[in-house]
């Protein structure tokens, strides 16, 4: 999944020569916490994020603190045509909340935690009627399909499948299912050999 499908397109910017309180009060007004800083035409100059520009309005009552002075200058940036994964990667290492998206040194949108984690939870199923199994799974050849199998001969209808990293030989594989009684798919896989976990209607 590409970055372009999941950004917020023309997003709503300001000019560095706006005030700091122009500022706060367009992101108050448009509900948003990210507020990328453009010249000309759609020239990207910086960031600034609502909690930066809450700390710097006092000091700018007493001070001479401008927008600019406050932005985050040459902020990180990525590419429309990027793998989802690259700014979810970003945000998670980098510990921040939004990043403009660039293209052919163009302003084209912003992407923030927020739009990530509504792809992860609507690709999970996590808000719609399911029911989940959580099944240890050795590296056996074939045991991950002979999993799946019964899964599927038991009634079970795998929506999606996530799993945890590689220890000791083994991965822990979250099975969500079409809402179901897990009962007789648990049964099932521990009749087999497989460890259940968890099982969730």
């Amino acid at each position: 999944m590409k970055i372009h499908s999941l950004m917020i397109s023309d997003p709503i910017t300001i000019k560095p020569n706006a005030s700091i309180q122009e500022a706060i009060e367009l992101m108050k007004i448009n509900s948003i916490r990210h507020l990328p800083v453009i010249s000309g035409k759609q020239q990207l100059k910086g960031l600034v994020t609502l909690a930066d520009l809450k700390q710097g309005l006092i000091p700018s009552m007493v001070a001479d603190l401008t927008l600019v002075d406050l932005m985050i200058k040459n902020p990180i940036t990525v590419d429309p045509d990027n793998d989802i994964e690259i700014a979810a990667q970003i945000i998670y290492k980098k510990k921040i909340s939004g990043i403009p998206v660039v293209k052919s040194n163009k302003l084209v949108g912003i992407i923030t935690e927020t739009d990530i984690l509504r792809t992860f939870i609507d690709m999970m199923g996590i808000l719609n009627a399911s029911s989940r199994i959580d099944i240890t799974i050795g590296d056996e050849a074939d045991a991950f399909k002979k999993a799946v199998q019964i899964i599927h001969d038991s009634g079970g209808d795998i929506i999606n499948v996530g799993q945890t990293a590689k220890k000791t030989g083994k991965r822990v594989y979250y099975f969500r299912l079409s809402s179901c009684k897990t009962g007789i798919i648990k049964g099932a896989l521990e009749k087999e050999g497989f460890e259940v976990l968890d099982a969730m209607d």
